[in-house]
């Protein structure tokens, strides 16, 4: 089922009598940007084949690189937006009829028989047969979906004013290398101040705040070509082995590696249309 972002076509997969309904999406920038806040009643896998993805709820802003996926609980309100054009497979699932699947908002890493499972999904009619072939291949995804590694790439947006203030701040000026004393007087906040709503709102401290903040712009930079030692020097590191060991310190492997399987292209069926 191929489906334009824009259209009205949310509400009708919660009225589709069956636990997965699959939907391919391809999209550019502008049409996402205009995707407005919104929720549904089943649950959303939304796996990125392309281009890179943001869901944003409201505590917190969640990457999807290619190759990986975020799990939206149904029910939740949020906002989809994209970098550049991008192609995504999105799986509604009743989360009624799945009970092991997680409870919150999480980034989650696509292995490769997961990402053949995907893309088979994308080829179910809209009402399989529940008791046939189709049928298990949905129980075998739920299965896999229960079990899948989940990585932290969330930005946790504080929902203090002046603290979505310094957040704006940071964003526009990534490579600004003023002090935490500094930042938290430009919000008219003193340093200690700072740190004690941080760690009671996003449970961060300000440095760990700030470099999950360079992951998630890294990431959408790498995705669009930059190289590694650009996109250092655009988030202020004095040098790219620097920048790299930040990212293998939060993400848990360097960023050309992390890339490098993110952005190899997934299988697809030789009997795609």
């Amino acid at each position: 089922m191929y489906l334009d972002v824009r259209s009205d076509w949310l509400s009708y997969v919660d009225e589709i009598p069956r636990v997965l309904v699959a939907a391919n999406a391809v999209a550019n920038l502008e049409s996402l940007e205009q995707s407005s806040r919104h929720q549904h009643k089943k649950a959303q896998l939304l796996f990125t084949v392309r281009g890179i993805i943001n869901c944003k709820v409201e505590d917190a802003v969640w990457i999807v690189p290619p190759q990986c996926a975020v799990w939206i609980p149904g029910g939740l309100p949020h906002t989809v937006f994209g970098s550049g054009e991008v192609e995504c497979i999105n799986l509604f699932i009743d989360p009624s009829e799945a009970p092991n699947l997680p409870s919150e908002c999480c980034t989650i890493t696509v292995s490769s028989f997961f990402r053949h499972l995907l893309m088979r999904a994308n080829e179910l009619p809209e009402r399989y047969d529940v008791d046939g072939p189709d049928g298990r291949i949905v129980s075998v995804i739920i299965d896999e979906l229960a079990v899948a590694p989940v990585e932290d790439l969330r930005l946790p947006i504080p929902r203090d004013s002046r603290l979505k203030k310094l957040t704006d701040m940071l964003i526009a000026a990534p490579a600004d290398h003023a002090t935490v004393a500094e930042w938290a007087s430009r919000i008219a906040l003193s340093e200690r101040s700072l740190s004690r709503i941080l760690a009671e709102e996003v449970g961060m401290s300000f440095g760990r705040w700030r470099r999950q903040l360079h992951v998630v712009l890294a990431l959408r930079h790498l995705s669009a070509g930059q190289t590694v030692q650009a996109v250092a020097m655009d988030l202020g590191y004095e040098s790219a082995s620097s920048f790299v060991t930040m990212f293998r310190k939060m993400v848990g492997k360097p960023p050309s590696r992390y890339l490098l399987e993110r952005l190899r292209p997934a299988p697809r069926n030789h009997g795609e249309r």
